[in-house]
């Protein structure tokens, strides 16, 4: 697997925000797919690599932060819209 790309502080929070609201988000990855799922939480491993995961329909996935190309949550009243992650790095 590549070396992992840290994303820009400013941006990690729109994932923070979505775990703690529980968003179900429309995500689309940099390899041209995308998934739905609630977002759960942020981890970080003991080699800095960053996860989101959420919670689909075939389960729990696990999907690296520098795979994500852009987030939208699908909820009513969600406090922000599609968020392009994939440009902004640290």
């Amino acid at each position: 697997m590549d070396e992992y790309q840290p994303l820009a502080c400013a941006l990690y929070d729109y994932l923070e925000i979505a775990c703690m609201h529980c968003y179900q988000l429309d995500i689309e990855l940099v390899d041209g797919s995308r998934l739905q799922g609630q977002a759960l939480t942020t981890e970080t491993t003991a080699s800095k690599e960053e996860f989101l995961l959420v919670r689909t329909p075939d389960g729990e996935q696990r999907l690296r932060m520098d795979r994500l190309l852009a987030i939208t949550p699908q909820n009513a009243g969600a406090s922000f819209g599609r968020v392009l992650l994939n440009d902004n790095r640290c």
